[in-house]
């Protein structure tokens, strides 16, 4: 077999661009929102015990539900989007009466979308968003702590 230093060379150069491209295929199209926590996890970040996630409809697979398997213990959603989600929660809280409060640590940038009485987590990670929100009634700071450990356990498998 014939070699020379230029073609070595391109071939090399393709195999890394090829392989930088699949890898951002990958990471920007998560599809599988009950595929990125646990029951288990959830259940740790809620402290209650949780169901098994389920999709709003068979075909619709980036929104998933944990509810907790007792009355009145609350429910999970993790909603995987593009960057449209984050944008448009930034655009939201604009208009006064929902607020958005910057978070550190998570993902690329990150904030808290809601009221004194109700908050939801938004992540952006690379050209993906996706929001975590926990529904129980408890006061907002239990709801948010939650929503970080989920957030941080989704945002590295993206």
């Amino acid at each position: 077999m014939l070699s020379t230093p230029g073609l070595t060379v391109r071939v090399i150069a393709c195999c890394i661009v090829g392989t930088a491209i699949a890898h951002t295929a990958i990471a920007a199209t998560p599809d599988d929102a009950c595929s990125f926590l646990s029951p288990a996890q959830v259940s740790a970040a809620l402290g209650v015990s949780v169901g098994a996630g389920t999709y709003v409809t068979p075909a619709f697979k980036k929104t998933c539900t944990w509810s907790a398997t007792t009355s009145g213990g609350g429910t999970v959603t993790l909603n995987l989007q593009g960057l449209e989600l984050y944008e448009s929660g930034k655009k939201t809280a604009s208009y006064g009466r929902i607020s958005a409060t910057p978070v550190s640590g998570i993902g690329d940038d990150a904030y808290y979308l809601g009221t004194d009485k109700l908050a939801s987590l938004i992540v952006k990670k690379g050209s993906v968003a996706f929001k975590v929100a926990v529904y129980a009634h408890v006061p907002v700071e239990k709801q948010q702590a939650a929503e970080r450990v989920l957030a941080m356990q989704v945002a590295p498998q993206l």
